[in-house]
């Protein structure tokens, strides 16, 4: 769905696949709740905070490598001057992104797509752009990856995929091998994906940026149960619920639980789900990569690294990839 004079029309969920989501997670066993509904508006603000808290390493090493190695990025991408597609998987606020927007826009034309999930989101961010950058073209897309993805495949404008962040690391590797060929599918020879990565490292300094002092990924993870009881009417008493991330320093994986902090049930659509003390609700996950995690799942997509930009700390990598 296309940003109309750089607005998007408020759609919101599903609330029926909202609702089936939520009860197939609650009646499986270990249970899960999906992360994607993490994002309505109160959950949008708390992830401009928790991106912005000092734990959250993530950013401010993104954000280094944009604001110092923006032109680097540019150049290499080596896209037509006279027109291609920029579209990024889950932009959020653009903060990062801006920065190369503004070295792009000093030499070629394009057009700026960014995709989220949340219609507030995009319009927060086609806002600010407006403002900041009224020479851009931006021609926003609502919806999961998967989803935007199929609207894309008849496209054939040179492009370039940014997915910034790591998101790609909120995906099991099944999942994000299946999601890097789905955009590989829409891609021609000589387009890129610029994708974000968290690297592997000790989990002294990954554990505090999914458990702030502050408790605001507290409150993220918690306010999915209050808006499972305002949009779908559960009793959720999130004051019975613990925020517990854990990491496998060995497996490289963080994973986020919500769990139950004595035996309870839990009313949902004439539906009583039993928690028993200490069982864990899975809301999360956040994979840690090398170059070599990277290599595995773009394995069999006729795609190759052609560079990376790392932070002055070795946190975090940009992979630069082309389409063969």
């Amino acid at each position: 769905m296309a940003i109309l004079g750089n607005k998007i029309s408020e759609v919101s969920d599903s609330e029926l696949e909202f609702e089936m989501d939520v009860l197939e997670g609650l009646l499986k066993s270990p249970k899960t709740l999906p992360s994607k509904y993490f994002y309505d508006k109160k959950g949008d603000a708390l992830f401009v905070q928790i991106m912005n808290m000092p734990e959250y390493y993530l950013t401010d090493c993104e954000m280094e490598i944009f604001q110092r190695q923006s032109g680097a990025i540019a150049k290499a991408m080596d896209m037509p001057i006279n027109g291609f597609d920029l579209i990024e998987l889950g932009a959020g606020d653009g903060s990062k992104t801006v920065h190369l927007l503004q070295t792009l826009l000093t030499t070629h034309q394009f057009s700026y797509r960014p995709v989220d999930i949340s219609s507030n989101a995009l319009n927060q961010l086609s806002d600010a752009l407006q403002d900041q950058l009224p020479e851009l073209t931006v021609d926003g897309l609502i919806g999961d990856y998967f989803q935007v993805l199929e609207e894309l495949k008849s496209s054939t404008r040179p492009k370039v995929f940014l997915f910034l962040g790591s998101n790609i690391g909120n995906l099991e590797d099944e999942q994000a091998a299946a999601l890097i060929h789905k955009i590989a599918s829409t891609m021609k020879e000589g387009d890129k994906i610029l994708m974000g990565v968290d690297l592997k490292k000790d989990p002294s300094i990954i554990l505090p940026a999914y458990n702030d002092a502050a408790g605001i990924t507290r409150a993220f993870n918690l306010n999915l149960l209050e808006r499972i009881n305002r949009e779908l009417g559960a009793d959720f008493d999130s004051s019975k619920f613990e925020h517990t991330p854990e990491y496998d320093e060995g497996v490289g994986v963080a994973k986020s639980y919500l769990t139950s902090l004595e035996d309870q049930e839990v009313e949902l659509t004439d539906i009583s789900i039993t928690f028993k003390k200490g069982e864990k609700i899975h809301t999360e996950i956040s994979r840690k990569y090398d170059a070599t995690t990277v290599q595995n799942i773009i394995n069999g997509a006729q795609l190759t690294i052609r560079a990376n930009f790392n932070d002055s700390r070795n946190y975090f990598t940009d992979f630069l990839i082309e389409k063969l």
